[in-house]
């Protein structure tokens, strides 16, 4: 985190996002403020609380997108959730608590994982060992229930050793690759039943699960497979063996507090209705409420412990077609104190979106093509009609950003993506003038052009 300035988030942030400079500074600034936060004294740090962001602006400007791409940057625990899904509590939906248990959970896979690689060595000389035991049983010289003791000489010890040792050079090796073998492993109860909880009580469902499954005898059962196979299976076992799990519990939800983002899109379906009676609206001031000590500040309980959600950094996206944030609860909106308007996408920009970015539209194509023996290129005529078709189409249709640019390169590629698997190995090379052929007649007619892109 030292190494990621503000400026360097932007520049990491503008190799996948085209423009959209005020919403990255924004992040950018959000980001290195909680470094900055960790290097404060233990009193002062308690105090300071991140400033969440609120982005506004139409669909597929990269709204998603950034947060994404600034939690995957900085590693951090990142769920997206959507406003619409959640209702008032005494109404039927999710509870708003449950994007909180769904981070944890998320952050805890994280951890373990983590947990898992830092044992990765010791796990598979202990998976080798079992491995080696099923390849080359131990030599009589262990006690078997029912069976006499019988000690093995030196010279057998030895032999037996040597053997062994041969044994493992050959897995080294790759020589018992084709071998099968016939390992234990842990069967999940076939007989688990669901239950059924009511809405907005998933925490309680998945406690009773976790009671249940604890109380029920777990099985094995014994299963034959490749020696590779059989060698990530149990060095996944001897890795979890080795993990301590309540360790992972406990940074699972340190990490969650300090350096976890909740991403929460569609905020304006929430407003309340414009010319609505003077009651509260059902299920979206409603939601407001439920959602106001979340992004405040408050404990939530969690099977692996209560989550302090004080420091996690909120960051909320809405369109705003038919409202505006003034319409957010004045308590709601003073808990998004940084807010950016992204803007809507132009010609120009789309150009830079289908050739800029590492993961460019027409790349993407390319590649995928290029797994069929077809070398595929565009001139840069092409992709500005390409481009220019689909200005005109968020312009006469609704504005749905960049997505609009995935329609209209598969129906353009749609016949080649179609036959490449039956073509002999060519380049085929998209002109100007042969989108517009393609595309033409459907651009014109903005009846067909709604339905079609």
């Amino acid at each position: 985190m030292a190494s990621l300035t503000p400026k360097a988030i932007v520049h990491e942030l503008n190799r996948f996002i085209v423009g959209q400079e005020k919403a990255k500074r924004a992040v950018a600034v959000a980001l290195r403020n909680r470094w900055r936060r960790q290097q404060l004294d233990p009193d002062l740090r308690e105090e300071v609380a991140p400033k969440n962001i609120l982005m506004i602006g139409p669909t597929g400007v990269g709204k998603t997108e950034i947060a994404r791409r600034l939690a995957k940057l900085s590693k951090s625990p990142f769920i997206k959730v959507e406003a619409s899904k959640y209702t008032e509590v005494g109404y039927v939906g999710r509870d708003v608590e449950s994007m909180i248990r769904d981070l944890v959970e998320l952050t805890r896979g994280m951890v373990r994982l983590e947990q898992e690689e830092d044992v990765q060595k010791e796990a598979k000389q202990a998976a080798e060992e079992r491995l080696l035991d099923i390849l080359l049983p131990p030599h009589p010289s262990q006690r078997h229930p029912g069976q006499k003791e019988y000690e093995l000489d030196d010279l057998g010890k030895q032999q037996y050793q040597q053997t062994r040792e041969k044994f493992r050079n050959y897995l080294h090796e790759g020589k018992f690759d084709d071998r099968d073998v016939e390992i234990e492993v842990q069967a999940k109860p076939s007989y688990m039943m669901d239950v059924m909880s009511p809405p907005g009580m998933e925490e309680m469902d998945s406690n009773i699960k976790d009671m249940l499954s604890n109380l029920m005898p777990k099985k094995s059962s014994n299963k034959k497979m490749k020696v590779p196979d059989a060698l990530k299976i149990l060095t996944h076992e001897e890795a979890e063996k080795l993990v301590d799990q309540d360790k992972v519990n406990q940074e699972a939800v340190e990490r969650a507090q300090q350096n976890g983002i909740v991403f929460i899109d569609e905020i304006d379906k929430i407003t309340a209705r414009s010319g609505a009676g003077s009651g509260p609206d059902v299920s979206r001031e409603g939601v407001q409420r439920d959602l106001l000590p979340i992004v405040e500040g408050s404990s939530i309980s969690t099977k692996y412990g209560i989550v302090k959600t004080d420091h996690i950094l909120f960051i909320s996206a809405g369109a705003f077609h038919s409202s505006k944030p003034a319409d957010l609860i004045p308590e709601f909106q003073g808990r998004f104190p940084i807010r950016v308007e992204l803007e809507s996408l132009t010609q120009n920009d789309f150009v830079r979106i289908l050739t800029e970015p590492g993961n460019a539209l027409i790349k993407q194509y390319a590649a995928l093509l290029q797994t069929e023996g077809i070398d595929l290129t565009f001139t840069d005529d092409a992709i500005d009609v390409i481009a220019s078709m689909a200005a005109q189409v968020n312009e006469r249709t609704e504005n749905i950003g960049a997505r609009r640019l995935q329609t209209v390169m598969e129906k353009l590629l749609e016949d080649l993506l179609f036959d490449a698997s039956t073509m002999e190995a060519q380049s085929v090379s998209i002109e100007g003038s042969r989108v517009k052929e393609k595309l033409g007649n459907i651009i014109e007619d903005q009846d067909l052009s709604r339905y079609i892109l």
